[in-house]
């Protein structure tokens, strides 16, 4: 079945369906085009995706990475990047294989439709002037035979007339003559040109416009096949990245299966742990009972009745509030001297930074002393392996120059030994300012362990240890934590000395010691219950008088009478100070 044969008469459909073809190709290269922008656009916004909620170096998210739950987040983040990369491919693909090949073919089929086309026209126009000088022929010879007709018409009649004279008549007869050897000329001109007319036209037929309608026959299927194999090229590259993809997915499957709740409950435990001991038992306070000293005013014991001293229990009632209160007894009487050994002793206990005083920008000591111990140790231990892993690499460097010079010694034209021997210098300070800073940090490890004995005072304030107060049997983290609202620990590192006193010294300081004096007012905006040691419980609305403001640990502390005082947090209350009252100040 052949376009030249069944379509001989249909030049003009042909010329519009070839282009028509065209236009479909061109649709279908558009169509691919903007599938491989959906695909590339898709692509950079999964990669946007995942680069937003990738974890920032040296931010928090990079601390919570240790949880198996935010690895296995981590996981499908890069997962998603390698996801996003196969559809990167998947639009280069498209634009390298398809449109840009197909683009390339329409090029070839409009050049080819062209000239194809042009070919065929110039066909027609032949066959059409072969029609014009065969009309034209024909009419001639149908010219000359009327023509002759009428010459032979007039012979006769010229003939038959016997008034007209010989000559008259001779004459008529060479005319008719004439006109007979033009027709018979005329005739045999147009048989010539009718029959070259019929060859022509059995030639455009039959043989030209098949052969041309053939080659347009074979370009149109040449179109449609490449159209096909387009299609079919534009499934494989979906399904060549789909494997890729699936291990994409396997991957953040794997990863969530991998997540372990036991072991992120582990890691929160080891992420927090204090090293703290839980507080011990609250005393039982007897009110019922008469405080009788039976030792000396200056005694910190009370006595049984079988004879024994236990400790003084503090009251409400009283002014001996925790080691944090000062009891005041005698106002006319003050003891300076103590008073600032008893800060010192106050302020020797191992308390913890508030995370609070923590974000209002302290700096981190280099001992990490703001940490609870067993957070310290860790820290600490940390620091000593990275600065090994320092020592290691520079010992390695060292040891490669050395190996440099002992080349250079035997073979000068390779260089001058001279050139590294400074650099060999440097680098031995390095290691010896590696090794005493290992040997600090593990001072101070050995010391969180338990390993070395506590420092002196003078170390305890350079580096800001801890220290257990081996002498005191008082548990300091149970008391710390009474003294936050929130459960966190406060530290005044500007005074961090010990001052070891006796009970003697301690109770007397708290005795004799005048009451602080009002540096303004406070008006509760809530109720607070004040069940803790060394607070005082306080009604919403009450008028109240302000002793020793907020020192950046959220509490305050206030009197509501001369013997009633005790702390309350800040945010419960509104402060009014006294701005020409003594020793009120702000502290930060």
């Amino acid at each position: 079945m052949s376009w030249g044969t069944e379509l001989w008469d249909q030049f003009d459909n042909l010329e519009k369906h070839t282009q028509w073809g065209i236009e479909v190709l061109e649709k279908y290269i558009k169509f691919v085009k903007e599938r491989a922008e959906i695909e590339i656009n898709y692509a950079k916004q999964l990669r946007n995706l995942s680069k937003k909620y990738q974890t920032k170096k040296n931010s928090k998210e990079e601390e919570e990475s240790k949880y198996t739950s935010c690895k296995a987040f981590q996981t499908t983040l890069n997962e998603m990047n390698d996801y996003a990369g196969q559809h990167e491919v998947i639009s280069e693909n498209m634009t390298s294989m398809i449109m840009a090949e197909l683009t390339r073919f329409v090029q070839e089929l409009k050049q080819e439709r062209k000239t194809n086309f042009h070919e065929g026209r110039k066909t027609q126009q032949h066959i059409e002037t072969c029609w014009k000088q065969l009309e034209s022929s024909k009419r001639r010879f149908e010219r000359d035979c009327k023509e002759a007709d009428r010459a032979q018409q007039y012979f006769e009649r010229m003939d038959a007339d016997i008034n007209v004279t010989k000559a008259d008549v001779e004459k008529a007869r060479q005319q008719a003559q004439i006109r007979h050897q033009m027709a018979d000329d005329s005739k045999g001109d147009y048989s010539s040109v009718l029959q070259k007319f019929n060859h022509e036209q059995q030639e455009h037929y039959h043989t030209r416009i098949p052969a041309i309608f053939q080659k347009l026959q074979d370009m149109e299927e040449k179109r449609i096949l490449r159209m096909g194999e387009s299609l079919k090229s534009y499934a494989e590259i979906d399904r060549q990245v789909i494997p890729i993809i699936g291990k994409c997915l396997d991957g953040i499957t794997k990863s969530a299966e991998s997540i372990n709740a036991k072991q992120d409950s582990q890691t929160v435990i080891e992420s927090f742990k204090s090293g703290f001991e839980p507080p011990g038992d609250v005393d039982f306070e007897d009110f019922t009972q008469s405080m009788k000293r039976t030792v000396s005013d200056t005694s910190l014991t009370n006595t049984r009745p079988d004879g024994k001293s236990e400790p003084k229990i503090p009251g409400k009632s009283r002014g001996k509030l925790w080691p944090f209160i000062k009891k005041n007894k005698s106002p006319k009487q003050q003891k300076e001297p103590l008073s600032h050994r008893l800060n010192d002793f106050m302020t020797s206990k191992p308390k913890i930074h508030c995370f609070r005083s923590l974000k209002r920008g302290g700096a981190t000591p280099e001992d990490f002393s703001n940490l609870p111990p067993e957070q310290r140790r860790k820290k600490l231990q940390q620091k000593v392996d990275e600065l090994n892993k320092d020592i290691q690499k520079e010992i390695d460097q060292r040891d490669a120059l050395t190996k440099m010079k002992d080349v250079y010694m035997k073979n000068p034209q390779m260089g001058d030994p001279a050139s590294v021997a400074q650099k060999l210098i440097e680098i031995g300070n390095n290691i010896e300012k590696l090794r005493v800073e290992v040997q600090k940090f593990e001072g101070w490890l050995a010391e969180v362990e338990g390993r070395l004995p506590a420092r002196n005072d003078n170390s305890r304030r350079q580096s800001g240890l801890y220290e257990t107060q081996n002498t005191a049997p008082v548990n300091n983290c149970a008391q710390d934590r009474e003294s936050s609202p929130d459960g966190s620990y406060t530290e005044d590192q500007s005074q961090e000395t010990e001052v070891k006193v006796t009970p003697t010294e301690f109770d007397d300081d708290f005795d004799d010691e005048e009451p602080l004096p009002t540096i303004g007012t406070c008006k509760a905006l809530y109720p607070f219950d004040g069940e803790n040691e060394g607070t005082i419980s306080v009604a919403e609305g009450e008028i109240l008088s302000v002793i020793e403001e907020d020192k950046g640990d959220g509490w305050t502390r206030i009197r509501r009478n001369e013997e009633e005082e005790g702390y309350v947090p800040t945010s419960y209350i509104e402060v009014y100070l006294d701005k020409n009252a003594k020793g009120a100040k702000t502290y930060i």
